[in-house]
């Protein structure tokens, strides 16, 4: 006995085409997304990599000077410093910040030996630069940019027609350091602004002017003691 052949209906096919349709595309659309998310982390990454060899390529080693203000915002206490003064940096930890307002004081640092001199008291701290300014805090990491690519984790948070900003996490965590986010200039990849953040939710926020790359020479980066100057050594307090 031949069995009867069910002949399906045109309208029955026409039914099911929308649905079959839909499932195809779905099944396309998700993976043109996945394609497109692999194809954007890589070019995230490039762009990563191309930025910080450029970094590299423009501070490596070099001697620089700019004008800087900054802003310190400490959250407890609710209360907002603002200063301003000139900056010069030495690779391999080398810098001299110079505070003009709102009182004059400076910060100096061979690499091995850090100096904090206040004329108007006439008393100067030492200290052991290494432990601080650990983990390129202070603006450290300006004197040797490769400290950025080794102590921490670094991510592009935005990338605007004339900057990218970078964040900065520390892959050993610290009270001192939660983050730190740099903006970069597309033009000259010169580092425009510095903003640190700490675990109290305290923020300094430095702007560099007038960028300058030139020899300094190392004298700068060496103090030499006023005659009756009190000194204090934070190593041994």
């Amino acid at each position: 006995m031949h069995k009867m052949k069910e002949k399906i209906s045109p309208n029955f096919m026409n039914s099911l085409m929308p649905g079959l349709m839909n499932k195809c595309l779905f099944v396309i659309v998700l993976c043109c997304a996945l394609a497109s998310s692999v194809s954007a982390k890589e070019s995230s990454s490039t762009t990563l990599d191309k930025l910080l060899e450029s970094l590299e390529k423009r501070y490596s080693k070099k001697e620089f000077i700019a004008d800087f203000s900054q802003v310190s915002k400490l959250k407890v206490l609710e209360i907002d410093e603002e200063a301003s003064g000139k900056a010069m940096f030495s690779h391999p930890g080398k810098m001299k910040w110079e505070y003009f307002e709102p009182q004059q004081h400076q910060i100096i640092t061979n690499g091995k030996i850090l100096w904090i001199y206040r004329p108007d008291q006439n008393q100067v701290i030492i200290g052991d630069a290494k432990k601080f300014f650990k983990e390129g805090s202070g603006g450290a990491f300006l004197s040797d940019i490769s400290i950025i690519k080794e102590k921490y984790i670094i991510s592009i948070q935005e990338n605007s027609e004339m900057f990218f900003e970078l964040k900065l996490i520390p892959k050993i965590k610290t009270p001192e350091i939660q983050s730190i986010l740099i903006l970069v200039s597309k033009k000259e990849y010169n580092i425009q602004k510095i903003i640190t953040s700490n675990i109290y939710g305290d923020t300094i926020e430095i702007k560099f002017y007038n960028i300058e790359f030139k020899d300094i020479g190392d004298y700068v980066f060496e103090f030499s003691m006023p005659e009756n100057c009190s000194v204090i050594d934070i190593d041994n307090q």
